[in-house]
């Protein structure tokens, strides 16, 4: 297969996660550092607080290292206090579009710390999401941005099912994660398939399906999960991603492909893991799409 794409990174490969207590946060200079030396020109903001929130400090840090910023991801709470999600998403969104980036990654937060427990929804609080996350989109879109909503683990739209209610619900793209579609119960290739036009940014992983089968039907957490080496190198897991790059290809996807790991590391995890990892990643992508 060849197919031209254009790579960016994330904080979340070298374990930088906004969950507390999720693991070893590695600094700032080692990460941007050690995507700059793999040949990475543009990464997704990580974390709030990860990476300085003044627009001028940001821009020069990455410019610093070579690197574009696309946006960032930002999981809130869709479904109660609209005007508080509304205003942090705006937040996000200045900053974003003064240091250059175009893409809000939006998720449907339960408003728990962590992915690991997801209460049910009334029709009210999800016609609530749905009606908050068409609010980002438009706040969003007066500082330039593309809001695309992310089916994660651990959120109100996880599963299949979810993801396609949403599709239905709101006129939002979705940022199709191919991880997390598969620990949710969805065929990403499928859904890419069936939603061609639905496709606004694309966050490449691979998993073990032993323990997305655990995680999807609630016999191990989802840190836990990432703890035992859920995510792997790309092309060492269950997701046929030459299938998914050909399937968003001919929809006439042109956008990043963002490799982002979801990696946690421990006190003694060697520190030079998650820059191999990418790497393997890197040359497993130069291998399929040539």
């Amino acid at each position: 297969m060849t197919a031209k794409i254009r790579v960016a990174a994330a904080p979340i490969s070298w374990g930088v996660c906004e969950v507390p207590g999720w693991g070893r946060v590695l600094d700032s200079p080692v990460v941007l550092g050690e995507m700059a030396g793999l040949g990475i020109t543009a990464t997704e903001l990580g974390p709030p607080g990860y990476l300085p929130r003044d627009p001028a400090e940001l821009k020069a840090l990455l410019e610093s290292y070579r690197l574009e910023l696309l946006g960032g991801f930002l999981a809130v709470a869709l479904h109660r206090n609209p005007a508080t999600a509304v205003a942090e998403a705006e937040e996000s969104a200045a900053l974003f579009a003064a240091c250059g980036a175009g893409l809000l990654v939006l998720a449907a937060a339960t408003g728990l710390d962590g992915y690991d427990e997801r209460p049910e929804l009334t029709a009210a609080e999800w016609s609530t999401l749905v009606r908050t996350a068409g609010q980002i989109r438009d706040v969003a879109a007066k500082h330039g941005l593309q809001t695309v909503l992310h089916p994660h683990v651990g959120t109100h739209v996880e599963t299949e099912a979810e993801v396609e209610r949403f599709l239905a619900d709101s006129d939002l793209p979705l940022c199709l994660d191919t991880g997390h579609l598969l620990i949710g119960g969805t065929d990403p290739v499928a859904l890419a398939q069936r939603h061609p036009h639905r496709i606004g940014h694309l966050h490449l992983k691979d998993v073990r399906g032993d323990l997305a089968s655990a995680v999807r039907a609630g016999r191990l957490p989802y840190a836990e999960a990432v703890g035992q080496g859920l995510y792997v190198p790309l092309g060492q897991g269950d997701v046929d991603l030459e299938a998914m790059i050909r399937a968003v290809t001919e929809a006439g996807y042109r956008g990043w492909y963002v490799l982002e790991q979801d990696t946690a590391l421990s006190e003694d995890s060697p520190v030079d893991q998650p820059g191999r990892d990418v790497a393997a990643s890197l040359a497993y992508l130069r291998k399929i799409t040539g």
